[in-house]
């Protein structure tokens, strides 16, 4: 069983929410919106929104930031970047970056869940140049090539 890392918070605004699981078995921690107003994403539209807090990961973790599947089912709101990593040295704000792929303008208002926070253990890999790779069964088959 993996170690549970040590996550630090520190409090940038009275706005911020702490992060927090919402069930015994949640993979996710929830993100909240640091905004004093409501901020509107029209249709098509991105926008950045603040949490309110910078943390700490430890070295050989991150936090992927995922969207929060009520939002993207029913508005149509997700993350552009999904998952956004937050790696381990990072110290500034922690901040999402929404993008509503809805047909409506929607509003993000002050405290709203807007997203959630995996935290995963990061494999540092060896880099190796060579001339040739190994034979494989699919070998140079892309996009849609295992559907055939």
């Amino acid at each position: 069983m993996m170690p549970e890392p040590l996550l630090q918070f520190k409090r940038l605004s009275e706005l911020a929410v702490v992060p927090a699981y919402q069930s015994e078995h949640a993979a996710g921690l929830d993100l909240h919106a640091a905004t004093t107003d409501p901020v509107e994403i029209s249709a098509g539209g991105i926008e950045i929104i603040p949490c309110g807090f910078a943390m700490s990961l430890p070295a050989g973790w991150e936090a992927q930031v995922r969207p929060r599947s009520g939002l993207a089912t029913k508005h149509g709101i997700s993350i552009p970047n999904a998952p956004g990593t937050i790696d381990a040295d990072y110290r500034g704000e922690i901040m999402v970056p929404l993008i509503n792929l809805g047909r409506a303008a929607f509003t993000i208002t002050p405290s709203m869940r807007i997203a959630q926070m995996v935290i995963a253990p990061v494999a540092k890999a060896r880099i190796e140049i060579v001339t040739e790779l190994d034979e494989t069964a699919r070998g140079d088959g892309g996009f849609g090539s295992t559907g055939r």
